[in-house]
């Protein structure tokens, strides 16, 4: 008897066995495994601009509000924002963090239209170049591309884009656009790859070179920012959060992008000029930036910069945000 209990008690074993394997795998692919571990919703607030700043204002509009998609966060997105904070039961400071963001993003798939669509499409096209048009319409393109972000962030391709999509899009670096005559790439530690930032920190250093390049002093040449994901990098302590940025002080004959760099006691450093770069990335992102490194005793005791070894041959830029899970990127 005790033979035959046991014989039977084996199949029943091996078939639960297997029901808890089944039931594990389905809630595994319910909760797909998350390659960006360090994923977040990014602070955005008065003074960011960038490709973030434009999925914002597209959602806001989603939600009611009319707003242009203009990527600055200025008075009537904040207006926007602590109106729909005000709505959602969201206590009404204007700054955008996580509990914003859930709040905001929308689950949207193939079939689906508005702007919360416009939003994916534009994100996917700043952060991974998927080239989609903007419309507002999640075709078989948008779908494609959703797929195919989801498979690069390590989470299941299923073309929807819901809360986990979002946050890895959002939170995804950006490379920065050398393509518009503003920008030169340099590459002083050997890092070729290290041209990505934050969607603000990109944002905000393409708007500086823009109004930069109108003083016809030459394009600004850019160093390290980080690695696509953030992480070491040769060369630097920091620049793995996507939110340090080097740049070449300015030379008297504007070749900076050409000529070689030069540091401070150089004599074809252009002081002024390099006073006025700093002024204009600081113009660029109000209340964003949250110290220059440069060894200029001048600049330095003018408040414009901050000394730190090493620093004699290029200004170091540390962008910041009001939230941030690294102290050094807190304003």
């Amino acid at each position: 008897m005790t033979g035959t209990s046991t014989g039977r008690r084996r199949p029943l074993a091996r078939i639960g066995l297997l029901l808890a394997a089944i039931l594990g795998l389905m809630l595994g692919l319910q909760q797909p495994a998350q390659a960006f571990s360090g994923a977040f919703y990014p602070t955005q607030s008065t003074g960011n601009r960038g490709s973030d700043v434009v999925a914002l204002q597209y959602l806001l509009n989603a939600h009611g509000q009319n707003l242009s998609t203009d990527g600055v966060f200025g008075s009537g997105t904040k207006a926007g924002v602590t109106s729909f904070q005000g709505s959602a039961g969201l206590g009404a400071d204007g700054i955008v963090g996580p509990a914003t963001w859930g709040k905001l993003v929308t689950t949207v798939r193939q079939g689906d239209s508005g702007p919360a669509v416009r939003a994916v499409q534009y994100l996917l096209n700043a952060k991974r170049g998927a080239g989609l048009t903007v419309d507002g319409v999640f075709g078989g393109g948008t779908d494609s591309a959703v797929r195919t972000f989801q498979s690069h962030a390590g989470l299941s391709a299923d073309g929807i884009a819901g809360p986990d999509t979002w946050r890895n899009l959002l939170w995804h670096y950006q490379y920065a656009n050398f393509n518009a005559g503003t920008l030169c790439d340099e590459d002083p530690d050997g890092n070729t790859s290290a041209n990505w930032g934050t969607g603000a920190a990109i944002g905000q250093l393409e708007a500086a070179a823009t109004t930069f390049s109108s003083y016809g002093r030459g394009r600004i040449p850019v160093g390290d920012i980080s690695f696509e994901h953030g992480g070491p990098i040769n060369g630097h302590a920091s620049h793995q959060d996507g939110l340090d940025a080097d740049i070449w002080p300015i030379r008297t004959d504007s070749a900076q992008c050409s000529a070689g760099r030069i540091t401070w006691q150089s004599a074809a450093y252009d002081r002024s000029a390099t006073r006025q770069l700093i002024q204009t990335v600081k113009a660029a992102a109000p209340g964003h930036v949250k110290i220059i490194f440069f060894n200029d005793p001048v600049l330095i005791n003018e408040g414009l910069t901050q000394p730190l070894d090493n620093h004699d041959n290029h200004l170091h830029v540390r962008y910041c945000e009001l939230v941030h899970p690294n102290s050094l990127y807190v304003c």
